[in-house]
Protein backbone atom coordinates (compact mmCIF):
# COMPACT_ATOMS: atom_id res chain seq x y z
CA UNK A 1 0.00 0.00 0.00
CA UNK A 2 1.23 3.45 -0.90
CA UNK A 3 0.63 6.11 1.75
CA UNK A 4 -0.20 9.75 1.01
CA UNK A 5 2.93 10.77 2.89
CA UNK A 6 4.92 9.07 0.15
CA UNK A 7 3.10 11.00 -2.59
CA UNK A 8 4.17 14.40 -3.87
CA UNK A 9 2.86 17.34 -1.89
CA UNK A 10 -0.51 18.65 -3.09
CA UNK A 11 -0.42 22.18 -4.47
CA UNK A 12 -4.04 22.78 -3.46
CA UNK A 13 -5.01 20.25 -0.75
CA UNK A 14 -8.61 21.47 -0.63
CA UNK A 15 -9.31 19.65 -3.92
CA UNK A 16 -7.76 16.36 -2.81
CA UNK A 17 -5.42 13.93 -4.52
CA UNK A 18 -8.01 12.55 -6.94
CA UNK A 19 -8.45 15.95 -8.61
CA UNK A 20 -4.67 16.38 -8.74
CA UNK A 21 -4.39 12.97 -10.43
CA UNK A 22 -6.99 14.07 -13.00
CA UNK A 23 -4.96 17.22 -13.69
CA UNK A 24 -1.79 15.15 -14.11
CA UNK A 25 -3.65 12.85 -16.51
CA UNK A 26 -4.93 15.87 -18.45
CA UNK A 27 -1.37 17.15 -18.85
CA UNK A 28 -0.35 13.83 -20.38
CA UNK A 29 -3.02 13.93 -23.13
CA UNK A 30 -1.34 14.68 -26.45
CA UNK A 31 -4.36 15.76 -28.48
CA UNK A 32 -5.07 19.43 -27.69
CA UNK A 33 -8.82 19.21 -28.34
CA UNK A 34 -9.16 16.15 -26.12
CA UNK A 35 -7.01 17.84 -23.50
CA UNK A 36 -9.35 20.85 -23.51
CA UNK A 37 -12.42 18.61 -23.09
CA UNK A 38 -10.73 16.89 -20.17
CA UNK A 39 -9.92 20.26 -18.55
CA UNK A 40 -13.58 21.36 -18.82
CA UNK A 41 -14.69 18.09 -17.19
CA UNK A 42 -12.26 18.66 -14.31
CA UNK A 43 -13.58 22.22 -13.86
CA UNK A 44 -17.16 20.89 -13.59
CA UNK A 45 -16.09 18.35 -10.96
CA UNK A 46 -14.20 21.03 -9.02
CA UNK A 47 -17.27 23.27 -9.11
CA UNK A 48 -19.52 20.47 -7.79
CA UNK A 49 -17.23 20.12 -4.78
CA UNK A 50 -18.16 23.63 -3.60
CA UNK A 51 -21.81 24.22 -4.66
CA UNK A 52 -22.27 26.88 -1.93
CA UNK A 53 -19.75 29.09 -3.73
CA UNK A 54 -21.46 29.11 -7.11
CA UNK A 55 -23.03 32.52 -6.46
CA UNK A 56 -19.64 34.06 -5.72
CA UNK A 57 -18.51 36.56 -8.36
CA UNK A 58 -16.01 35.09 -10.85
CA UNK A 59 -16.37 31.61 -9.32
CA UNK A 60 -15.64 29.90 -12.65
CA UNK A 61 -12.68 32.22 -13.24
CA UNK A 62 -11.27 31.23 -9.85
CA UNK A 63 -11.63 27.53 -10.71
CA UNK A 64 -9.66 27.99 -13.93
CA UNK A 65 -6.95 29.81 -12.01
CA UNK A 66 -6.78 26.90 -9.58
CA UNK A 67 -6.58 24.39 -12.43
CA UNK A 68 -3.66 26.29 -13.94
CA UNK A 69 -1.90 26.36 -10.56
CA UNK A 70 -2.36 22.60 -10.03
CA UNK A 71 -0.98 22.02 -13.53
CA UNK A 72 2.04 24.19 -12.66
CA UNK A 73 0.98 26.47 -15.55
CA UNK A 74 1.97 23.76 -18.07
CA UNK A 75 -1.52 22.96 -19.33
CA UNK A 76 -1.60 23.98 -23.00
CA UNK A 77 -5.25 24.79 -23.76
CA UNK A 78 -7.35 27.80 -24.72
CA UNK A 79 -8.47 29.08 -21.35
CA UNK A 80 -11.90 30.81 -21.31
CA UNK A 81 -10.45 33.44 -18.97
CA UNK A 82 -7.17 35.23 -18.60
CA UNK A 83 -5.57 33.18 -15.86
CA UNK A 84 -3.23 34.38 -13.18
CA UNK A 85 0.44 34.55 -14.16
CA UNK A 86 2.91 32.29 -12.37
CA UNK A 87 5.16 35.22 -11.46
CA UNK A 88 2.19 37.00 -9.83
CA UNK A 89 1.17 34.00 -7.73
CA UNK A 90 3.28 34.86 -4.72
CA UNK A 91 3.71 38.58 -5.33
CA UNK A 92 2.66 40.93 -2.54
CA UNK A 93 0.25 43.81 -3.13
CA UNK A 94 1.83 47.27 -3.20
CA UNK A 95 2.35 48.77 0.22
CA UNK A 96 -0.26 51.40 1.11
CA UNK A 97 1.44 54.52 2.41
CA UNK A 98 0.37 55.46 5.93
CA UNK A 99 -1.05 58.94 6.27
CA UNK A 100 1.14 60.69 8.81
CA UNK A 101 -0.44 64.12 8.41
CA UNK A 102 -1.46 65.64 11.75
CA UNK A 103 -5.16 66.20 12.44
CA UNK A 104 -5.65 69.38 14.46
CA UNK A 105 -9.02 68.41 15.91
CA UNK A 106 -9.73 64.68 15.91
CA UNK A 107 -13.45 65.15 16.52
CA UNK A 108 -13.70 66.92 13.14
CA UNK A 109 -11.52 64.46 11.24
CA UNK A 110 -9.15 64.73 8.30
CA UNK A 111 -11.87 64.64 5.62
CA UNK A 112 -13.50 67.79 6.98
CA UNK A 113 -10.15 69.59 6.94
CA UNK A 114 -9.76 68.70 3.27
CA UNK A 115 -13.28 69.93 2.51
CA UNK A 116 -12.53 73.23 4.24
CA UNK A 117 -9.45 73.57 2.07
CA UNK A 118 -11.62 72.91 -0.99
CA UNK A 119 -14.09 75.61 0.13
CA UNK A 120 -11.28 78.18 0.35
CA UNK A 121 -10.47 77.50 -3.30
CA UNK A 122 -13.98 78.38 -4.51
CA UNK A 123 -14.86 81.86 -5.73
CA UNK A 124 -15.30 84.19 -2.78
CA UNK A 125 -18.86 85.45 -2.39
CA UNK A 126 -20.23 82.77 -4.73
CA UNK A 127 -23.32 80.78 -3.77
CA UNK A 128 -21.51 77.44 -4.06
CA UNK A 129 -18.85 78.56 -1.59
CA UNK A 130 -21.39 79.99 0.84
CA UNK A 131 -23.55 76.87 0.78
CA UNK A 132 -20.55 74.61 1.32
CA UNK A 133 -19.26 76.73 4.21
CA UNK A 134 -22.70 76.65 5.86
CA UNK A 135 -22.85 72.87 5.52
CA UNK A 136 -19.33 72.48 6.90
CA UNK A 137 -19.99 74.73 9.90
CA UNK A 138 -23.15 72.80 10.83
CA UNK A 139 -21.33 69.49 10.35
CA UNK A 140 -18.53 70.73 12.63
CA UNK A 141 -21.10 71.56 15.29
CA UNK A 142 -22.71 68.14 14.95
CA UNK A 143 -19.30 66.41 15.20
CA UNK A 144 -18.36 68.50 18.23
CA UNK A 145 -21.58 67.54 20.03
CA UNK A 146 -21.19 63.87 19.09
CA UNK A 147 -17.88 63.77 20.95
CA UNK A 148 -18.62 66.20 23.78
CA UNK A 149 -22.35 65.57 24.41
CA UNK A 150 -22.82 69.13 25.66
CA UNK A 151 -23.98 72.43 24.27
CA UNK A 152 -21.41 74.35 22.24
CA UNK A 153 -21.29 78.07 21.48
CA UNK A 154 -21.37 78.88 17.77
CA UNK A 155 -18.42 81.19 18.36
CA UNK A 156 -16.30 78.12 19.16
CA UNK A 157 -17.23 76.57 15.79
CA UNK A 158 -16.48 79.83 13.95
CA UNK A 159 -13.12 80.10 15.74
CA UNK A 160 -12.16 76.53 14.76
CA UNK A 161 -13.29 77.13 11.17
CA UNK A 162 -11.17 80.29 11.05
CA UNK A 163 -8.16 78.34 12.31
CA UNK A 164 -8.63 75.32 10.03
CA UNK A 165 -9.03 77.57 6.96
CA UNK A 166 -5.99 79.62 8.06
CA UNK A 167 -8.08 82.79 8.18
CA UNK A 168 -9.70 82.31 4.76
CA UNK A 169 -13.17 81.67 6.20
CA UNK A 170 -14.39 84.10 8.86
CA UNK A 171 -17.96 83.82 10.16
CA UNK A 172 -19.84 85.66 12.90
CA UNK A 173 -23.05 85.12 14.84
CA UNK A 174 -24.86 88.03 13.19
CA UNK A 175 -24.49 86.82 9.61
CA UNK A 176 -24.55 83.05 10.21
CA UNK A 177 -26.96 81.05 12.34
CA UNK A 178 -26.16 77.38 12.93
CA UNK A 179 -28.56 74.61 13.95
CA UNK A 180 -29.43 74.77 17.64
CA UNK A 181 -27.45 72.41 19.87
CA UNK A 182 -30.63 70.96 21.41
CA UNK A 183 -31.97 70.07 17.95
CA UNK A 184 -28.73 68.27 17.01
CA UNK A 185 -28.63 66.40 20.33
CA UNK A 186 -32.30 65.41 19.98
CA UNK A 187 -31.60 64.13 16.48
CA UNK A 188 -28.57 62.16 17.70
CA UNK A 189 -30.60 60.62 20.53
CA UNK A 190 -33.35 59.60 18.10
CA UNK A 191 -30.81 57.97 15.81
CA UNK A 192 -29.16 56.11 18.71
CA UNK A 193 -32.53 54.89 20.00
CA UNK A 194 -33.51 53.63 16.55
CA UNK A 195 -30.18 51.80 16.21
CA UNK A 196 -30.62 50.19 19.64
CA UNK A 197 -34.17 49.10 18.80
CA UNK A 198 -32.98 47.59 15.51
CA UNK A 199 -30.29 45.63 17.38
CA UNK A 200 -32.85 44.34 19.89
CA UNK A 201 -35.25 43.28 17.13
CA UNK A 202 -32.43 41.54 15.27
CA UNK A 203 -31.43 39.69 18.48
CA UNK A 204 -35.00 38.49 19.05
CA UNK A 205 -35.24 37.18 15.47
CA UNK A 206 -31.99 35.27 15.90
CA UNK A 207 -33.32 33.33 18.92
Amino acid sequence: MKYNTEEKKLVMPEYGRNIQNMVDYCLAIEDREERTRCANTIINIMGNMFPHLRDVNDFKHILWDHLAIMADFKLDIDYPYEIIKKEDLHSRPPRIPYNNSRIRYKHYGRTLELMIQKATELEEGGSERNQLINLLANHMKKSFLTWNKESVDDRKIFKDLDELSEGAIVLDEESHKLTESRDILARNNTTNNNNNNNKKNYSRKGR
